[in-house]
C-alpha cells in the first residue's frame, strides 16, 4: 500500500463545509488500498471541473482517486446525517463508506463536492467495512451519467477505480472506489440529524449554509427560511416530475437519500421501467412497494414534510404560525409536481398548445399501457414516428397485448393533434427531444456489470456509456440497445450493493 501523503495541487479546493463546526462531520483520511487501477475517468466532466484529465489518469492521480493520497488543500471528512429509512427514523447514519475530499468551483462558477465512495470505514460505518464492490460502483457510474445526458439533475461520476482487494458480501467481490461529484451532499437527513438532538444552532447554521450555497435568492427574503423551504420543494417537485417522465424508479427514497440541492443522489436499487405499471418495484428491500414508481411523488412530499418539521423553530416564533407556514409550503409540492408532470406528458405526446383535456388523454394512454404490458420507453419513442405518419401506428400497437387498445386511443390523439399548428416532421423532432430512445435498461446494465466483475471485461460497460451519451439520437449501429429485454433477460430485482 502507498503511504498517505499530501500530493501536488490537482484540485483547487475551497472547502466551505469543512468550515462548519466539528459536530457536522468527522475528520479522517481515506483508508489506502493495495493496487489501485483506473477503470474509467470522465474526461469531459474533469475538464468542466477545471481538472487536468492527464494528471488524474497518471499514477499519482489514480492514487488520489483510490484514497491512497490526499490532495493538497484537501480536508477529508465524513458527513453526519440521520434519516427515515423505509419510514422508520434512524437518528444517526452518516457517511459510512464515503469521504468528502473537498469542493471545487467549476467552469460555470458552481461549487461542486468531490467525494470518494467506498473509501474505507468511518465513525458512521455501523460495523460496516466502508468499502464498495465493483458492481454497484459501475451501476452508479452508468445510471448517474445516463441521467445527466437525459437532462435530469443528478450527482455525477468522475472516476471508477478498482482496489486490488476483495470486498466480502455473500461472496468475495472485487473492490472499487467511485469518485462522485455533487452540488453538495447535504440531505434532508442532515437537518434531521440536528433536529433529533435539539440543536437549533446547528439547524440555523446548516440552513444559512444551504442558502448561501444553493439558494442565494433567499438571502434577502422577508422570511428566508420559509423561502428556503419553498425553493427546496420547488426543485424537488420538478425533479420527481422528470423521473416520472422517463420511467425512472429510485428504489430507496429515504430522507437521507434526498438532496437539498435537488439532485438525484444514491443510485442503489434504482431501475428504469421496461413494461409500464404504476406499481412497478425493482428494489429487493422494498417489500411493501413504498417506493414504487407511482408512489414517488407522494413519498417526495412526505420526505419534504420531514424537512419542514426540522425548520419549524426557524419559520416563526409562534408554534401554530410555524406549522401553518410549513403546511402551506408542503401543500405547494403537489401543484408544482402536477404542473411540471402534465407539461412534460404533453411534450411527450406532441401537444404544444395546451388544451383542457390533454392530461386526461395522456393518462388514458398510460392506463392502456399498464393493462397491455406496453414498454414505457419504446411506446413513447415510436409515438414520435406515429405523430408524423399514421403508417407508423403499427409499430406502437404491436407493443400492446391488445393492439386495438392503442388504436382506439390513437384515434382520439389524432383528433387532438389536428388542433396543433406546425408541420408533422417538426412535431416529430420536438417529440424526439422529449422521448429518449435509449435508457440504461436493466438487463444491459447487468450484462455490463457481470462482464466486468466476473471476467474483468469492461468493453460492454464502455459501449453502454457511449450509447447512453446520446439518448435522444438515432443510433442504427446500436439498435439492440433500444430493444426491450427478452423474457429470459428481464431483471426483476435490483440491490443496494452496500
Amino acid at each position: 500500500m502507498t503511504a498517505q501523503i499530501e500530493t501536488v495541487d490537482f484540485f483547487a479546493f475551497d472547502n466551505s463545509y469543512a468550515r462548519l463546526p466539528d459536530r457536522f462531520f468527522a475528520r479522517l483520511r481515506p483508508t489506502p488500498v493495495a493496487e489501485p487501477r483506473l477503470v474509467r475517468l470522465n474526461k469531459k466532466l474533469a475538464w468542466h471541473l477545471r481538472l487536468d484529465p492527464g494528471k488524474l489518469a497518471a499514477p499519482e492521480g489514480v492514487e488520489i482517486l483510490a484514497g491512497n493520497r490526499v490532495p493538497k488543500r484537501g480536508e477529508p471528512l465524513a458527513m453526519a446525517y440521520a434519516g427515515h429509512q423505509l419510514g422508520s427514523f434512524v437518528p444517526q447514519l452518516g457517511d459510512g463508506r464515503a469521504i468528502l475530499l473537498g469542493e471545487v468551483i467549476d467552469r460555470d462558477g458552481v461549487r461542486r463536492d468531490i467525494q470518494l465512495k467506498g473509501s474505507g470505514p468511518t465513525p458512521f460505518s455501523r460495523l460496516g467495512d466502508g468499502r464498495a464492490a465493483l458492481g454497484p460502483v459501475l451501476r452508479e457510474y452508468i445510471v448517474s451519467e445516463a441521467m445527466a445526458t437525459l437532462g435530469i439533475p443528478t450527482t455525477r461520476a468522475l472516476a471508477a477505480v478498482t482496489t486490488g482487494e476483495p470486498v466480502w458480501r455473500e461472496t468475495p467481490l472485487p473492490g472499487a472506489v467511485l469518485t462522485r461529484v455533487a452540488s453538495s451532499h447535504i440531505r434532508v437527513g442532515t437537518f434531521e440529524f440536528f433536529a433529533a438532538r435539539g440543536d437549533l444552532d446547528a439547524i440555523r447554521r446548516l440552513a444559512d449554509h444551504v442558502i448561501a450555497r444553493h439558494y442565494p435568492e433567499a438571502v434577502d427574503a422577508a422570511n428566508r427560511y420559509r423561502t428556503l423551504l419553498d425553493l427546496v420543494i420547488s426543485r424537488q417537485a420538478a425533479l420527481i416530475a422528470k423521473w416520472q417522465l422517463v420511467g425512472f424508479i429510485h428504489g430507496v427514497m429515504n430522507t437521507d437519500n434526498m438532496s437539498i440541492a435537488g439532485e438525484t443522489i444514491d443510485y442503489g436499487p434504482c431501475a428504469f421501467m421496461d413494461v409500464y405499471h404504476p406499481e412497478a418495484v425493482y428494489s429487493s428491500i422494498d417489500n411493501t412497494g413504498r417506493y414504487a414508481y407511482g408512489n414517488q411523488p407522494r413519498i417526495a412530499q412526505w420526505n419534504l414534510a420531514r424537512l419542514a418539521e426540522t425548520l419549524l423553530p426557524l419559520l416563526a416564533e409562534d408554534k401554530d404560525a410555524a406549522v401553518k407556514e410549513a403546511q402551506d409550503a408542503i401543500d405547494a409540492f403537489a401543484i408544482g409536481f402536477e404542473t411540471a408532470y402534465a407539461a412534460g406528458l404533453s411534450r411527450k405526446l406532441g401537444l404544444f398548445q395546451p388544451r383542457p383535456g390533454d392530461l386526461s388523454l395522456a393518462q388514458d394512454l398510460l392506463e392502456r399501457m399498464a393493462r397491455n404490458r406496453a414498454d414505457f420507453t419504446l411506446t413513447f419513442c415510436r409515438l414520435c414516428d406515429a405523430a408524423a405518419s399514421p403508417d407508423a401506428d403499427a409499430g406502437v400497437s404491436s407493443l400492446f397485448t391488445d393492439p386495438s387498445s392503442f388504436d382506439d386511443w390513437a384515434a382520439k390523439w389524432r383528433n387532438r393533434l389536428a388542433e396543433e399548428s406546425g408541420e408533422a416532421n417538426e412535431r416529430r423532432a420536438a417529440m424526439r427531444a422529449a422521448n429518449p430512445a435509449l435508457i440504461p435498461r436493466n438487463h444491459l446494465v447487468e450484462e455490463a456489470i457481470s462482464a466486468a466483475v466476473n471476467d474483468g471485461y469492461f468493453q460492454p460497460f464502455e459501449s453502454l456509456l457511449t450509447v447512453l451519451s446520446m439518448p435522444y439520437e438515432d443510433q442504427p449501429a446500436f439498435g439492440h440497445y433500444v430493444d426491450p429485454p427478452r423474457p429470459d433477460q428481464v431483471v426483476h430485482n435490483t440491490f443496494c450493493g452496500t
